[in-house]
């Protein structure tokens, strides 16, 4: 959805916490906020690392949080930007990506209005992935975004539709990525039927 400062005002307003991704849509913010975690007292930050191994890779997240965040509250200037209001967490995550061949590292920095709770940020900045890797496998897989749908039913129709067929292909336990599946079950009806769990 974006980090914007209208979607967080509504998420606050109907009592509930947002974390909201920094991704350059702010830049001066995300630069402070990165800067702040480069030079922070480690007595400032509560910290988590986690480790998964799985796809022929293996993963390892660094989550960093602090409540250390008056100087964004202060009342200073962002030229051209709004400012977010009820701040209250700022949470970075590095992610070392590790394959047989190379390895990734790459950083994730967000802004909450939730209180310091390190394992409810990590799940939720968890969750993020899991929403943003959903919508690459519909548009890669499914090509969402060249669909002709813009507007009425048919739109949110089809959004259902893709959705329910993504849950479906997932959930199939034969190898192959979910684009080869999907094809598979086009060219296969014996494997469109083990899909829809009929067979």
């Amino acid at each position: 959805m974006g980090c914007q400062v209208e979607i967080a005002a509504r998420i606050v307003a109907h009592k509930a916490d947002f974390l909201l991704a920094l991704k350059g849509n702010h830049p001066i913010l995300e630069k402070e906020v990165e800067s702040y975690f480069d030079t922070a007292p480690a007595d400032e930050l509560a910290v988590k690392t986690t480790v998964e191994k799985g796809h022929g890779r293996i993963e390892t997240r660094l989550y960093s949080a602090s409540q250390n965040v008056a100087w964004i509250r202060a009342d200073k200037s962002y030229p051209g930007q709004p400012r977010f209001e009820g701040v209250e967490t700022i949470v970075r995550i590095v992610n070392r990506t590790e394959y047989a061949d190379r390895c990734t590292v790459d950083e994730r920095l967000y802004i909450s209005s939730a209180p310091l709770d390190i394992e409810r940020l990590a799940n939720g900045a968890r969750g993020h992935w899991g929403v943003e890797s959903m919508h690459w496998l519909l548009d890669v897989a499914f090509k969402d975004d060249l669909s002709r749908y813009r507007s009425g039913h048919g739109a949110k129709n089809m959004a259902v539709v893709r959705r329910f067929a993504l849950g479906l292909v997932r959930a199939n336990k034969s190898k192959g990525s979910v684009k080869t599946k999907r094809k598979s079950a086009g060219w296969n009806t014996d494997f469109l039927l083990e899909i829809l769990q009929l067979k």
